[in-house]
């Protein structure tokens, strides 16, 4: 603040303080007054219950005086006086400051042992998984989810498909840069909604699924046009360029009829922020490591399933000849 509203500021706390020290001397018993008195304030309730003006005890006064002491010696070991800094240096941007390099110092200690390390090491590694999981959940799990799965717009990282692909290395320029992609709107281009309702139908189709509206040819032959430089001429898409593959059953934006008509007359785009700047190399492979072990842990999760399964496939049939036998 400049000079003046801190002289300002500084005579109105200070002027508060005196007047507060002049009312404790006024309401101070005298030499030879009595502790306690007839006279009262003039204010009576219920008709005979009167208050009366006997002044402050002693040691209540007192207290009121330590506590303005204390005050005082704040002013002059604390800022609190305009710009006058205090005696002791102390200041909010210094102590945070302070703060933020003992925490700095504390995080380079926890992620030095870590450095240089492959993505692949990580993801072996049980306390770098440990700490990938916590700096999954304080930057991704906003889109992503705690547990990965993702939501319309924001993908899966627990399944096997990926956008831009899914080895280490591309999960870590993932990461590390960020993604952009976008799909134009295309009702116009495909010569509105009959077009795009033939085009609905046949990228539907390429997942196994029928729909009883539009032209099946005709949206094939579009899709071959405009579609498949992008998603590719089988519809498996081109990770290059982010662009999904159609022909599974997993959709980003939601695999309604509602969702991909959508998508395609309306078009999509998706962005996903770069994270190296903000943490660094060594926090973008252990989170790397986290996403890989994502997907390793759901197939480890499916394997589980298919050997119970079989197991009580098996069960089943030996009770079966248990049944039957004769």
């Amino acid at each position: 603040m400049n000079q003046t509203v801190s002289i300002i500021v500084a005579l109105v706390v200070l002027l508060n303080i005196a007047a507060m020290l002049a009312l404790l001397v006024g309401l101070r018993r005298h030499r030879g007054e009595s502790a306690t008195t007839t006279e009262t304030t003039g204010h009576v309730w219920d008709g005979d219950l009167r208050e009366l003006n006997n002044p402050l005890p002693r040691w209540w006064l007192w207290l009121f005086v330590i506590t303005i002491v204390f005050g005082l010696a704040y002013l002059v070991w604390y800022p609190g006086l305009g710009n006058f800094a205090g005696t002791s240096g102390w200041s909010s941007q210094r102590q945070f400051q302070e703060q933020s390099q003992q925490a700095d110092r504390v995080l380079q200690q926890t992620f030095k042992p870590f450095e240089g390390q492959t993505v692949a090491a990580l993801a072996s590694n049980a306390d770098a998984l440990r700490i990938g999981r916590n700096l999954f959940v304080n930057n991704c799990a906003t889109c992503h989810g705690s547990d990965g799965r993702g939501a319309p717009g924001f993908p899966n990282l627990t399944d096997k498909d990926w956008l831009w692909g899914g080895t280490p290395e591309s999960i870590v320029t993932s990461i590390s840069g960020g993604r952009t992609s976008t799909m134009p709107a295309w009702r116009d281009a495909l010569g509105g909604d009959s077009g795009v309702e033939d085009v609905l139908r046949y990228v539907m189709s390429l997942s196994g699924r029928e729909l009883p509206a539009g032209d099946l040819a005709n949206g094939q032959a579009k899709f071959q046009t405009i579609c498949s430089a992008c998603h590719g001429v089988d519809g498996r898409g081109n990770q290059q360029l982010g662009a999904p593959n159609l022909t599974d059953r997993i959709w980003l934006n939601g695999g309604s009829v509602i969702a991909v008509r959508e998508s395609i007359a309306n078009g999509r785009h998706g962005e996903m922020p770069a994270h190296l700047e903000r943490l660094g190399a060594t926090r973008v492979n252990l989170l790397a490591a986290y996403v890989v072990s994502l997907g390793r842990a759901q197939e480890q999760e499916r394997e589980h399933e298919r050997e119970h399964e079989h197991d009580g496939e098996h069960d089943s049939g030996h009770d079966a000849g248990h049944e039957h036998a004769p």
